[in-house]
Parts: structure tokens; C-alpha cells; sequence
């Protein structure tokens, strides 16, 4: 395996472990998610549970080789699909455990959401790279 390749698994496995864990925390712990559910949504209960499930087989489809491409361009839909979440916490200074975040800690979600969308697309396959064009 390449360079290019081990990096694409490392990757992959990270980014899928993160999304695993933080769908598990979905489950564990709803009542944490629901303060940044859009109240247009109604039910914040049933929205986080359901973005829990869908970031643990998100998280395993980028694991697993087999489902990484379709994972990686699903996985990149989702996370601009719940930005909103995040957009709503920022714009309505929603308190997470009674805290607000100064507007440095959003910028750095939204860079953080952007670049995970990247990798998303990159592990998958739908970022092509330049070696990747000349076969």
C-alpha cells in the first residue's frame, strides 16, 4: 500500500470512530443534543436519536472498506444537512450546559464541519488527486 492509500485507511478509521463514539453519546445522553435542534424540526428527541443511528453507520461505512465511497459521499450530505444544528446553536446563542461560546469556538466548527466534509469526499474516493487521473 502507498502512502497516499495508508493515509486514505488512517483516515477513514478516525473519522469513522469519531462519528461511532459521538453517535453512541446520541443515545447515552439525548437530553445534551436536543438545546440544538431547530425548534422548526419539533421533536428534538426523535432528531437526535436519529442522527445518532445515522453517524454510527455512517462511521462504520467509512471503516469498512466495501461502503467507504458511498459513505464518504453520504457521510458529506449529512454533515451539511446538520449544520443547521450547529448554525441554530450560533445564531440563537444556544447554552450548552449553561455556557454560550464566543464566535471563535462556531468559526472553528464550521472549519472543522468543512474539513471533515473534505476528508468524507476524499476517503471516498470523489476528490480525485492528481496521480489518481493519469491511470
Amino acid at each position: 500500500m502507498n502512502l497516499t492509500g495508508l493515509l486514505k485507511n488512517t483516515l477513514s478509521i478516525l473519522l469513522g470512530i469519531f462519528f461511532i463514539n459521538v453517535g453512541i453519546a446520541h443515545f447515552q445522553d439525548p437530553k445534551w443534543f436536543e438545546p440544538i435542534v431547530p425548534a422548526i424540526l419539533g421533536y428534538p428527541t426523535f432528531w437526535v436519536l436519529v442522527t445518532g443511528g445515522m453517524e454510527i453507520g455512517l462511521g462504520l461505512g467509512l471503516i469498512i472498506p466495501r461502503t467507504r465511497k458511498y459513505s464518504g459521499m453520504l457521510m458529506a450530505l449529512f454533515l451539511v444537512a446538520i449544520y443547521s444544528a450547529n448554525l441554530n446553536m450560533w445564531i440563537n446563542d444556544v447554552p450548552l450546559e449553561g455556557k454560550t461560546f464566543a464566535t471563535i469556538w462556531h468559526v472553528l466548527r464550521l472549519v472543522g464541519q468543512a474539513l471533515m466534509i473534505v476528508i468524507a469526499l476524499w476517503v471516498g474516493g470523489w476528490i480525485k488527486q492528481r496521480d489518481d487521473l493519469v491511470e
